[in-house]
């Protein structure tokens, strides 16, 4: 008799825990990786956007104009300096502007 009652009530509690655990790993779900991972699907549309004559933010802050690109890297002129021309990889690049089409 005292075996058949705490079995019961057991795995009830065992099915509650369960739940919340499914529960906790759901929220953590939705509020961190879910947001992550649409970000990196916008970083990797916008690089893969990228063409000669854009306007690019590096993450460095500097803004710049692609000159080339390559297959991971792409070179960024700084300034009206036609001499600082610098190479760096695609996911440097922040927020890019397409050049105006007139």
């Amino acid at each position: 008799m005292f075996t058949l009652a705490s079995q019961s009530g057991g795995g009830m509690s065992l099915v509650t825990l369960l739940l919340v655990y499914v529960v906790i790993f759901g929220g953590f779900y939705f509020v961190f990786m879910r947001p992550q991972k649409k970000e990196q699907k916008r970083v990797q549309a916008m690089i893969s956007e990228m063409e000669v004559g854009d306007t690019v933010l590096t993450t460095s802050g500097f803004y710049g104009v692609i000159i080339d690109i390559a297959d991971d890297d792409i070179i960024v002129e700084f300034g009206n300096n036609k001499n600082c021309r610098i190479p760096m990889q695609k996911t440097a690049v922040a927020q890019i502007e397409k050049a105006s089409e007139e």
